[in-house]
């Protein structure tokens, strides 16, 4: 019985592939939702704020009858600006950042339905048009994250191997004259955890590479692709900006001293289970920074800390998430890329890169197959919601 259940947890089974369709779908709204409020003016909590409602407000909407399906926020939104490269997620007690037009802004968040999580993430720079064209290394930084995002899609398949995509989006993102952000991971995804055993390493140093292990990707395994690129150096640091999302470490026991952190451990168990949260999430905002102190010392809760670049530079992310079929990648997660408004001076020139990206994503075979298996997967699920 044992084994069927872990069976019945991967996208082998159409129902699970449904579900995650189903949260992809809620993400890909959010994301695109948050990304039309991205004007120069706009507030960056503001953002935060509305996007984490918005991923609530649509996963409420979902087996809502059902109470042992967990369903929630996956990755609290998070908008980082021009050279800071990921995490910003601002508190309401603390000061904000405003956008203005010309800034390159980098929208992250998630959900998940059933612990199946669907991550996503998109650059733009604030107040592009047709007739205001995305220039300079604004332009590099964006179209070489794109390109990158392209050619790991094409090389997530059975039997190739991590370090394939890694070098080969290093190859993609050298054609802008920019860089990987070093040492930066996309991982898999499985049920209930964002950090999956297998993962893909960006940039890595010779010390990175050594430890970092070589591993195959199988068919029906589950990735969340995360493309960083910088134009400077590629070199992420933290700063003095405040780390305010948490996960919590689930297998990791240590008796709390202080009545704060044990609280505040209580309320990120019951609340989020072992997703990614934010400080702004819990009851008491004061009270959530004074606990998560204690967490963070004794390794019972992990921190996604605030990084950045050198001043000056741009950092652009691209993240999508990808379920591994027999028939190829399945793309379910991202944002399209208006090309169109962006101008750079760099192209892509390798031969081998350009056949690569003109490869087609998935083979034509089965395909009417899956979908047929798709539709009947989609009206299961949807019964399931309806009667539970």
């Amino acid at each position: 019985m044992a084994e069927r259940e872990e069976e019945e947890q991967t996208i082998a089974q159409d129902v699970v592939v449904t579900k995650y369709k189903m949260v992809a779908e809620i993400v890909n709204r959010v994301i695109k939702e948050v990304a039309d409020k991205c004007i120069s003016g706009a507030k960056v909590l503001d953002l935060c704020v509305f996007g984490d409602e918005k991923l609530s407000d649509g996963t409420s909407k979902i087996y809502r009858k059902d109470k042992e399906v967990k369903k929630g926020i996956a990755f609290p939104t998070s908008i980082s600006v021009n050279n800071c490269v990921c995490h910003y997620s601002p508190l309401k007690t603390e000061s904000d950042a405003v956008l203005k037009d010309g800034d390159l802004v980098k929208i992250d968040l998630g959900a998940h339905l059933d612990g199946f999580i669907a991550v996503v993430a998109h650059s733009l720079v604030v107040g592009a048009s047709a007739s205001n064209k995305v220039t300079g290394r604004n332009a590099d930084a964006i179209l070489a994250a794109h390109h990158a995002a392209e050619a790991a899609l094409r090389l997530l398949k059975g039997g190739n191997e991590n370090y394939l995509v890694t070098d080969t989006i290093q190859k993609v993102v050298e054609e802008f004259s920019c860089k990987p952000v070093e040492g930066m991971l996309s991982h898999q995804l499985q049920q209930h955890r964002i950090d999956g055993e297998k993962a893909i390493i960006l940039n890595p140093s010779d010390a990175q590479r050594k430890d970092h292990p070589k591993c195959e990707f199988d068919v029906h395994e589950v990735y969340a692709v995360d493309i960083l690129v910088s134009s400077g150096e590629g070199k992420a640091k933290e700063r003095d900006t405040r780390t305010t999302i948490y996960k919590r470490k689930p297998d990791l026991i240590y008796q709390l001293k202080m009545k704060a952190s044990r609280a505040f451990l209580s309320e990120a168990e019951n609340n989020f289970n072992t997703m990614p949260f934010t400080l702004r999430a819990f009851a008491d905002e004061s009270k959530a920074k004074m606990g998560v102190v204690e967490c963070v010392k004794h390794t019972v809760v992990e921190p996604f800390p605030v990084l950045f670049e050198k001043e000056g530079e741009v950092v652009a992310q691209l993240k999508f998430t990808v379920l591994m079929m027999p028939n190829g990648p399945m793309k379910i997660t991202g944002l399209p890329m208006d090309l169109s408004l962006f101008e750079s001076e760099h192209k892509i020139e390798d031969e081998e890169l350009k056949t690569l990206l003109a490869q087609p994503i998935s083979s034509k075979s089965n395909r009417r197959k899956n979908k047929k298996k798709s539709g009947e997967a989609q009206a299961e699920v949807a019964a399931a919601a309806a009667e539970s």
